[in-house]
């Protein structure tokens, strides 16, 4: 029998309210909920419908030997359908930061962030959604109890916009349970089992014991706010068949996982309404659905969020940079380059052709005066990002940007290491081999004499440091026409800049280029880099690294993302369309 969440009381009127929560809750000790629902309690009008399978698949090809290397040229191409065995499995999924604060806005209507007061979710593989490190502390417990307590009684104070009935006229238990069914259903995202809308009529009944209908009914939130069906993204599937390798997600789990791709939060009444009337069963509704979802508003808030966290810009408000040489990088220049990259890449997805190469290669910014000024460009009216125009000698798309140029760099000096690494790791989905534990990392020091690719000549040298930065050292030095803090230089030190670079060992890249902006246009056309962004998306949107079982999807993913003409909006919609994303594999449920 598999432990039960029980235990962990209210900080305020009395125990038994937490609502199989503990910071000790996981996939294997949650059975209780999730027995309330096996059987299809949320299951909708849902049909199975299998995957179309896209033939071939990974090669890997990771300058490490790790999985999840991009295709190869060919990838999807050629050989008949593609059908999977089975899926990896689907972990646990906990909300980030980002998403608590979008579901609690938008749950009750507040805006507040009180995620901002959690501890910092931790990252792996580039993204602060992946599973595997989503656990929760004590101290997160205490945040999410706190977090519940403020929320409730910020939800007592809009109780009239909440309820759906007069606790007068229709009585006071009887508008209770129709709050929790409401309230519920969006909190959990699916309708509630009549086991969980009794539990939480016993936390109303515990406060309204003491107290007035709000009480109660705070109570209730305060519950719900802290139940792994809020917390967590359960997902149990419809029943499968004897033999079944694969499940089909419930329409309401299908929508979840939408709109916590789409926009970063939970499914609205609308969504939630085409979940109840089942259509969300085939691929064609679910892509209809996911293009007008892309459409709204939240989307342009979440999409962002990838882009952000892939190129590592969570890291800016932090990043130190040596006050003497870079004086300039005050907190208003951090703020303007955070700014910078949200709009661009918005941009891009709903006023440009939403496609990569674009992404990669646009000679456009967007700045607000201390920008302006790093960049050399005329300073635009008003206090949000303007679009300007730069010289396309100098600068072309995202890797241009300061945000990248400055969280990829040293404190006082540009680092061709990190910046090809990102490149090898996160745009050719070939991560190099991690160095061996004895050599020593700290890079050489600035020497006005000598030139960033003099000085750096070591790596190469060093028969222990050659083998990883041989294929990384070489790309990194194409952007050294920018400083650490990402200001376009002509002069490095005493001597002239030089950004020849070369790309090795790779699948579709291998050949010399100079400067950044040639980086770029290689990058742009290569079915290499299209198959990697493809996978880092699928990364992103699983919260997890892919496995075997997911062969299939990827090859299907890569190769629809090839056919659109690398458009970053329809990459979206044909990951709604994957075997992996509908269905879950086949395991047993522990009571």
């Amino acid at each position: 029998m598999a432990k039960r969440c029980d235990g962990a009381s209210l900080r305020r009127l009395g125990a038994a309210v937490v609502l199989l929560f503990t910071a000790g809750c996981s996939a294997g000790n949650l059975g209780g909920d999730v027995a309330d629902r096996t059987g299809g309690t949320s299951g909708g009008k849902g049909g199975k419908g299998g995957a179309a399978g896209g033939p071939g698949g990974s090669t890997g090809g990771g300058v490490s030997g790790g999985a999840g290397g991009a295709s190869g040229g060919g990838g999807a191409s050629g050989g008949g359908p593609c059908t999977t065995a089975e899926v990896f499995a689907s972990p646990l999924r906990r909300m980030t930061r980002f998403e608590y604060n979008n579901t609690a806005r938008e749950l009750l209507a507040v805006d507040v962030a009180p995620a901002d007061r959690f501890p910092p979710d931790e990252v792996a593989g580039g993204f602060s959604n992946n599973a595997s490190v989503l656990t929760v502390s004590p101290l997160l417990a205490e945040k999410y109890m706190e977090a519940a307590e403020t929320l409730a009684v910020e939800g007592v104070k809009k109780l009239p916009q909440l309820l759906a009935c007069d606790p007068v006229q229709a009585g006071e238990p009887a508008c209770a349970r129709q709050f929790i069914e409401r309230f519920g259903r969006r909190a959990y995202r699916r309708p509630l089992a009549p086991t969980e809308v009794d539990r939480l009529m016993r936390a109303y009944t515990l406060g309204r014991t003491d107290g007035a209908f709000a009480t109660g009914i705070e109570m209730v939130m305060r519950a719900m706010l802290q139940s792994p069906n809020f917390i967590y993204r359960l997902e149990v599937g419809v029943a499968p068949r004897p033999g079944d390798k694969l499940v089909r997600l419930t329409q309401h789990e299908i929508a979840a996982r939408m709109s916590y791709l789409l926009w970063s939060s939970m499914p609205d009444p609308n969504l939630g309404q085409v979940a109840d009337d089942g259509q969300l069963s085939t691929k064609e509704q679910i892509a209809i659905r996911a293009r007008a979802m892309l459409d709204d508003a939240r989307a342009r808030r979440a999409v962002p969020e990838f882009y952000r966290q892939w190129l590592g810009l969570g890291s800016i408000d932090s990043v130190l940079k040596d006050k003497a040489m870079f004086p300039d990088f005050t907190d208003d220049l951090r703020a303007a380059i955070r700014a910078e990259t949200p709009a661009f890449v918005e941009h891009v997805l709903w006023s440009a052709d939403r496609r990569l190469s674009t992404m990669l290669t646009a000679p456009i910014g967007f700045v607000t005066a201390p920008l302006a000024a790093l960049y050399g460009v005329s300073v635009p009216a008003g206090t949000t990002p303007q679009r300007v125009m730069f010289d396309p000698a100098q600068r072309a798309g995202l890797l241009t940007q300061a945000g990248f140029l400055a969280t990829h760099a040293l404190p006082n000096q540009s680092s061709p290491v990190t910046r090809g690494k990102f490149v090898r790791e996160l745009l050719m989905c070939q991560p190099p081999m991690a160095p061996p534990p004895d050599i020593n990392v700290t890079p050489p020091e600035v020497d006005p004499t000598r030139s960033t690719r003099e000085r750096f000549a070591q790596h190469t040298a060093n028969l222990a440091c050659s083998p990883c930065h041989a294929v990384m050292d070489p790309i990194g030095f194409g952007f050294e026409s920018y400083d650490a803090i990402g200001r376009f230089r002509t002069m490095d030190g005493n001597k002239p800049v030089d950004t020849s670079g070369e790309i090795m060992r790779s699948i579709d890249l291998d050949g010399k280029f100079r400067g950044a902006r040639e980086l770029a246009e290689k990058l742009a056309a290569s079915r290499q880099v299209h198959d990697c962004v493809a996978t880092q998306w699928f990364r992103y949107a699983f919260g997890r690294f892919d496995g075997p079982g997911d062969t299939c999807s990827l090859a299907e993913l890569r190769q629809s993302f090839m056919t659109s003409g690398g458009d970053l909006r329809e990459l979206l919609v044909a990951l709604t369309q994957t075997e992996s994303f509908l269905n879950r594999a086949a395991q047993e449920v522990q009571p």
